[in-house]
């Protein structure tokens, strides 16, 4: 069956970085693109990142450009989402998403946390 676990969430002071993964089993991974959302409390699931199946493009939340970077490593079926120059807004849950066959796909989300 299909998994995605993330990993990597924390609790880290204004300015820090992260990185967080999220490893795909139960389907061919090399073969869709994937997504990192996030919530926050109190407010809706937004999409913060895109990245096509091979990696050659990229998107961006206007919020998380020239911060995040997505990226991904098909030889281990694993999703990342690398997070610098982090702000107390950013603290929520991180989720990594996938759409297979009509049915969306969610991990159980990693706490990131962004406080001094």
């Amino acid at each position: 069956q299909v998994q995605l676990v993330e990993s990597g969430g924390g609790l880290v002071q204004p300015g820090g970085s992260l990185r967080l993964s999220c490893a795909a089993s139960g389907f061919t991974f090399s073969n869709y693109g994937m997504n990192w959302y996030r919530q926050a409390p109190g407010k809706e699931r937004e999409l913060v990142a895109t990245i096509r199946r091979t990696g050659s493009r990229t998107n961006y939340a206007d919020s998380v450009k020239g911060r995040f970077a997505i990226s991904r490593d098909n030889t281990k079926s694993t999703l990342y989402l690398q997070m610098n120059s982090l702000k107390p807004e950013d603290t929520a849950v991180y989720y990594c998403q996938w759409s297979g066959s009509g049915v969306i796909y969610w991990g159980q989300g990693t706490q990131v946390t962004v406080s001094s």
